[in-house]
């Protein structure tokens, strides 16, 4: 699966899309999330759709079905860039280990700050980021949780979504 993922990753470089997820699925489908500023349109799918259907038939990559979306409202997030990315947004996420019996937080994402020169002596590999979450734990009572990735069993955007619209 990591050689078909980087497979499409690179038969989509200069496109102006970024690749979520490459999926196999049940009856032989083949589903690939992009993602890209400004949200992904349906003309991304069908162009992302004709560029892979290509690639693939070329690389010989056995699949019945090609399915191309965008990853919704509800994002996963799992590397560093992407949080780094969605900073300042709300999102949800599922601790490996529970704190104070809570493994679920909901809250806004805060980025690290950038490594400084007190940083400089540790090699880049044994640096994790250091990410924190803004989240109301009682009623105007906001407290930070800090987390680094390898804390996190899952995340994604968590947003407030409002469907009554604008009132006149």
């Amino acid at each position: 699966m990591a050689d078909i993922y980087a497979l499409t990753q690179q038969a989509l470089a200069g496109m102006d899309v970024e690749l979520v997820d490459v999926e196999r699925a049940a009856l032989g489908l083949l589903r690939v999330t992009i993602d890209r500023a400004g949200g992904v349109r349906i003309e991304d799918c069908e162009q992302v759709s004709r560029q892979l259907s290509r690639v693939f038939e070329v690389e010989n990559i056995d699949y019945k079905r090609l399915e191309v979306g965008s990853p919704g409202v509800d994002r996963p997030l799992r590397t560093d860039a992407e949080f780094r990315r969605f900073a300042g947004e709300r999102v949800e996420i599922k601790l490996r280990q529970p704190i104070d019996g809570r493994k679920v937080f909901s809250g806004t994402l805060v980025a690290p700050a950038e490594a400084g020169d007190a940083d400089a002596n540790i090699p880049a590999s044994a640096q994790q980021a250091v990410f924190g979450l803004e989240f109301e734990a009682k009623k105007d009572d906001i407290q930070v949780l800090n987390f680094t990735l390898a804390d996190i069993e899952r995340a994604k955007l968590d947003p407030v979504l409002d469907f009554k619209g604008k009132k006149r």
